[in-house]
């Protein structure tokens, strides 16, 4: 039996799924970031619980951060076991304040090829050099 590369059969890798959420991110397209979670996908902040549960909620969250055209996630490394994905990432746009960089650390827990959930560790906002 040949497989191809390209049979929609075959399970999508949860690096995969997590590189086209920050594909989507930086080309601030809300839809196609959208579209790589799962419909009731949960987003949490380390420690500190819940952010939004669901696309509408995600979505209303997000809006304003799409149309930031300073907006880009800088991936600096990436971990990947089974479904779990964490990225370590510096991400620059607009705050009140001006124009800043935080890093952060998002574990993303990829099912059927969608995000589930995706928790956050968010540094200091520091001024973009």
């Amino acid at each position: 039996m040949q497989i191809s590369l390209t049979d929609s059969s075959l399970p999508i890798k949860a690096e995969t799924v997590v590189q086209r959420q920050l594909d989507a991110y930086n080309a601030r397209d809300l839809e196609a970031w959208l579209s790589t979670y799962q419909d009731n996908a949960e987003q949490y902040l380390l420690h500190a619980g819940l952010l939004a549960s669901g696309h509408a909620e995600i979505r209303k969250r997000m809006a304003d951060r799409f149309n930031d055209p300073a907006l880009h996630a800088e991936l600096v490394s990436r971990t990947v076991m089974d479904n779990v994905v964490v990225d370590h990432e510096f991400v620059t746009r607009t705050f009140p304040d001006g124009l800043k960089t935080v890093e952060m650390i998002c574990i993303y827990e990829v099912h059927a090829g969608l995000i589930v959930k995706a928790t956050f560790a968010i540094g200091q906002a520091r001024p973009k050099v």
